[in-house]
């Protein structure tokens, strides 16, 4: 089955990603795949120190993911699956790409703020060219409405 991957971070944008992954989803016959990582500079302290802050990272992450699976549940049908890896983000995603046949897609959401679209919308652009699969950059201020309308 073909999947949409989408990335799971603290982003206002990510959202509309959310959205637009599982309505295309739902319309396709697809599935949805949530991808997080956690960055490996949030555990340069202590062994044990490092061992606890990585299992709250990974609770933060299983509770935000349960919000946007049961709402895919709900309202597309949608039954989502979580990955979380742990490294630099743009390399994470890319590895995930190339190690998992079934996704076919990789949404993003983009940043509306003055700084551009953000960082990662930024570093996955310049690499589109030499990905196995399209990228759906989803604008952050684009209304629920209008993303139903073009999924």
């Amino acid at each position: 089955m073909r999947k949409f991957l989408v990335v799971l971070d603290n982003t206002t944008e990510c959202l509309n990603a959310m959205r637009f992954a599982a309505l295309r989803a739902a319309n396709t016959g697809a599935g949805v795949t949530i991808i997080a990582i956690i960055p490996p500079d949030e555990f340069n302290h202590w062994i044990g120190v490092a061992d606890i802050m990585r299992e709250e990272a990974r609770e933060r992450i299983e509770a935000h993911f349960e919000v946007f699976s049961k709402r895919m549940q709900e309202k597309e049908g949608i039954m989502p699956e979580l990955v979380i890896r742990e490294g630099k983000t743009e390399l994470e995603i890319i590895d995930y790409i190339q190690d998992t046949p079934e996704i076919g897609v990789l949404v993003l959401g983009a940043g509306t703020g003055k700084d551009g679209p953000g960082p990662l919308v930024t570093h996955m652009m310049r690499q589109a060219g030499s990905l196995p699969i399209p990228v759906t950059i989803v604008p952050g201020g684009m209304s629920k409405e209008a993303i139903i309308a073009v999924t």
